[in-house]
């Protein structure tokens, strides 16, 4: 671990030194945006992959650079954050939680350059000016699936509904905390659980946990896992349950899926590089998306799913929205 801190530290010195002396006018004269991918990957089901669409959507409307890198595993964020950084970015985007560690050794070292996060203060970023934390109250979507999880788990004769976290992070525990606060409001004494399979792409772990918590007597599952939660998705589904799908609407992903809990991180992204570029970038604030501006919000809702629940879902949305019901972000 300490030949590794050095080496970074390393790193970031040589290339500060290489900037100052051999930075260019031509280097900046377009606006280039760096979107380092968490290692979920690009091809994820929603998280990442719509980050990189409103990357794509960024370079093709308003004619920025993109440049898109990456990431195999956690030792590829430095690596990739300096070759952003050589690339002449003017902003560079961590596309998740796990990134903070190796955004905080850069921003400090590179004041003219403009750093954001998804899913994190600017705070654990470094906490300057040119630093903003990108951030979704996903609370408050996984309170509204909550709800009808509670309701679908009633109607088929159990008291029980489940989740399926991956790596336990704050971004996970946040959908988990609301889901399990409104399906007790909505059903008193309704029994939860959540097994973590600490991995965001390896889809059987995440069926066996689920199976678990089936043969122990939920048949609602909502999977926050990213790819390795599409096995939940399906391990509900065989059983004759539901799943509940994350981040992107996951209605397809099985046969069975109830709804998905929606985070759009394509608006942060995008909305984020639209003020960068305008010069308006909201440096040393965390940029909240929330059920008020559609920052976060429900997918496709089954057939199966009556007037009645939906018209209760309103109802919690509408406390949401006006401040009277405050769900909790923390297990």
């Amino acid at each position: 671990m300490r030949a590794r801190k050095w080496t970074t530290l390393g790193m970031v010195a040589a290339l500060a030194a290489s900037l100052a002396v051999g930075a260019t006018a031509s280097s900046r004269a377009s606006f280039t945006v760096s979107l380092i991918g968490d290692t979920g990957g690009f091809n994820d089901n929603g998280f990442n992959k719509n980050q990189l669409k409103a990357l794509n959507d960024a370079a093709k409307k308003l004619g920025i650079t993109a440049v898109p890198l990456l990431s195999h595993s956690a030792s590829d964020y430095s690596p990739n954050i300096n070759t952003a950084i050589r690339k002449g970015a003017n902003l560079v985007i961590g596309a998740g939680y796990l990134l903070a560690p190796a955004l905080k050794t850069y921003a400090p070292k590179f004041p003219k350059v403009n750093f954001a996060i998804t899913d994190d203060s600017y705070k654990d970023i470094g906490g300057g000016k040119n630093t903003a934390g990108i951030t979704y109250a996903t609370q408050q979507g996984g309170c509204l699936v909550g709800i009808l999880a509670a309701k679908m788990a009633k109607k088929l004769g159990t008291n029980a509904v489940g989740a399926v976290g991956g790596i336990k992070i704050p971004s996970v525990d946040s959908y988990i905390a609301g889901y399990f606060f409104c399906a007790k409001k909505v059903v008193p004494g309704i029994k939860t659980s959540v097994p973590y399979s600490n991995d965001f792409n390896a889809a059987d772990k995440c069926a066996a946990l689920a199976q678990n918590e089936i043969g122990q007597g939920a048949k609602i599952i909502f999977q926050v896992a990213g790819g390795c939660g599409l096995g939940a998705l399906k391990a509900a589904s065989d059983a004759g349950g539901y799943g509940i799908g994350v981040d992107a609407d996951e209605y397809n992903d099985a046969k069975r899926i109830l709804t998905s809990a929606t985070k759009h991180t394509d608006t942060g992204v995008y909305q984020t590089i639209v003020a960068a570029k305008a010069g308006k970038f909201k440096g040393g604030t965390d940029v909240l998306f929330d059920l008020k501006n559609g920052g976060v919000g429900l997918g496709k809702v089954n057939p199966a799913v009556p007037k009645a629940w939906m018209a209760l879902v309103n109802s919690y949305k509408a406390q949401i929205v006006s401040g009277k019901l405050k769900v909790p972000s923390t297990l």
